[in-house]
C-alpha cells in the first residue's frame, strides 16, 4: 500500500509517499525556520500563509522524487492535530481535496501517533529492495519495534512517557506538569542570546563545553555540573517539572549581570535565589560561560527524562524502549538512555535525526496502520489543534 502522507502541524510543510508503513519512497520538507529565526519563536498568521504558498510545489516534488504517478497512491493522509488551527488547516484541506479528486481513501493523522511511527521507517535504500507486505502480515515486519514497549514523547509542547501495548492501544503514564522538554530548551536559549531554536542551539553550545574540558583532560561530567541545576523528581509518579529548572536558569543569568540589582526604591529588582547569588559569583571571576551554563542545563532535563522512563520500563517489564519528537534528536539524550537501559537488556531506539523533526513521512507511516485497521475519514473531518493521543480511558 503506497500512502501519500502530508504534514503542515506548525511552521514546516511536508510531503512524502511511504510503502507499506515503512519504506520510505520521498521526503520532501519546506522549512521555515530562517523566516521565524528572526521573531525568536513561530508566527502562527506568518506560518500559514507560508504554508498555503508551499503546499503544491511540495506535494508535486515528493510524487516527481517518488517516480510516481497518481495511479500509484493508494490512500492520502494529513495531519489534523494537534498544532497551530491555520497552519492545520491548510495540510487538512489540500489532503481532502486531494483524495475527493483521485477518489482516493483519505485519513486524519495525530501529530502526536505519527511521532511515534517514525520508529518504523527505513532509509530510502531498503524501499528499493524489500518486496510488498501481504495485507495478512501488516501488524510486524523484521526490524519494527516490540511491543509492549515505553515511548518517550518529547517535542516543544509535549513531554509524556506512553505504554504501547499494540498499535493504537496508549496507556500514559506521566507527562509535563507544566512546561514540555522543548519548551524549556527553547526559552533557556532565548535568555542565553542561543537564538531559535533552542533545543539545538543549547545541544551545539555544551558539546563545546564537553570538548573543551575533554581537551584539558578533565572529566566531561564536571562540564555538565560547574552549574549544578535542580531536578523536580515528583517522588511516586512519571510526571515532568521543568519550569523549576528553567526559573534557576533565569535567576542565575540574571545575577550574572544587572538585572538584579536594586531599584532605586531599594528592592530588588527579581527574586533573589541561590541561583541569583551562583549567577554574581560566576560574573566576579569575569562573564560567565554560556557553554557550561547550557551544558547544566541540558544535563538537568536528560537527567530527569531519561531516569523516568528507565524506571518505567522496568515497572512494565517491555521489551524496548522508543524516543518520539523533536527532543529525540538530542545526542545526549540518546547517550543516556543508552546508558540507563542497556545494563538492563531493554532495546532502545530513535528514528534519525531527520524523522525526530516535523515530516510527512511519519504521517504515512501511521496511516498505513490504520487504514490495516480499516479506518478512514469522511470529508468532513476538522482540524482539533488541542488533539491528545488516544489514551486508554
Amino acid at each position: 500500500m503506497l500512502v501519500l502522507g502530508i504534514e503542515s502541524s506548525c511552521d514546516e510543510t511536508g510531503a512524502a509517499l511511504v510503502r507499506d508503513g515503512r519504506y520510505l519512497l520521498s521526503n520532501v520538507v519546506a522549512s521555515q525556520i530562517e523566516i521565524h529565526n528572526r521573531y525568536g519563536g513561530v508566527v502562527p498568521e506568518v506560518a500559514s500563509r507560508q504554508q498555503i504558498a508551499a503546499i503544491i510545489p511540495v506535494v508535486e516534488t515528493a510524487l516527481a522524487q517518488a517516480s510516481c504517478s497518481w495511479e500509484d497512491v493508494d490512500a492520502i493522509a494529513a495531519t489534523y492535530g494537534p498544532g497551530l488551527a491555520g497552519s492545520l488547516l491548510v495540510g487538512l484541506t489540500v489532503g481532502k481535496t486531494l483524495a475527493l479528486a483521485r477518489e482516493l481513501p483519505f485519513l486524519g493523522i495525530n501529530h502526536l501517533e505519527a511521532h511515534l511511527y517514525a520508529n518504523w521507517l527505513r532509509p530510502q535504500v531498503d524501499a528499493a529492495i524489500a518486496a510488498p507486505i501481504p495485507q495478512e502480515e501488516w501488524r510486524y515486519q523484521s526490524g519494527d519495534p516490540l511491543f509492549p514497549l515505553i515511548c518517550l514523547v518529547i517535542s516543544g509542547a509535549h513531554s509524556e512517557i506512553v505504554l504501547v501495548r499494540d498499535h493504537g492501544d496508549y496507556e500514559l503514564l506521566g507527562r509535563t506538569r507544566d512546561d514540555a522538554a522543548g519548551e524549556a530548551l527553547d526559552k533557556v536559549a532565548r535568555v542565553l542570546g542561543l537564538g531559535y531554536p533552542g533545543g539545538p542551539a543549547i545541544q551545539r553550545m555544551a558539546q563545546q563545553a564537553e570538548d573543551a574540558y575533554a581537551q584539558q583532560k578533565k572529566s566531561v561530567k564536571k562540564a555538565r555540573n560547574v552549574y549544578r541545576l535542580p531536578r523536580a523528581w515528583l517522588r511516586g509518579t512519571y510526571d515532568f517539572s521543568f519550569s523549576g529548572v528553567k526559573t534557576a536558569m533565569l535567576h542565575l543569568a540574571e545575577g550574572a549581570t544587572d538585572a538584579a540589582h536594586e531599584h532605586e526604591d531599594g528592592k530588588p529588582s527579581t527574586q533573589y535565589t541561590r541561583y541569583t547569588r551562583m549567577g554574581e559569583q560566576a560574573a566576579q571571576t569575569g562573564a560567565p560561560d554560556i557553554a557550561l551554563l547550557a551544558a547544566g542545563f541540558q544535563e538537568a532535563i536528560v537527567d530527569v527524562l531519561a531516569v523516568k522512563t528507565r524506571m518505567a520500563a522496568q515497572e512494565y517489564q517491555v521489551k524496548q524502549v522508543i524516543l518520539a519528537g523533536g527532543v529525540a534528536a538530542n545526542l545526549s539524550l540518546r547517550t543516556r538512555m543508552l546508558q540507563e537501559l542497556q545494563p538492563l537488556g531493554i532495546r532502545l531506539s530513535y528514528p534519525p535525526i531527520d524523522f525526530c523533526t516535523d515530516n510527512a513521512a511519519m504521517i504515512a507511516s501511521a496511516a498505513f496502520f490504520h487504514l490495516s485497521l480499516g479506518e478512514h475519514h469522511g470529508m468532513d473531518l476538522d482540524v482539533q489543534p488541542g488533539l491528545s493521543l488516544p489514551f486508554r480511558k
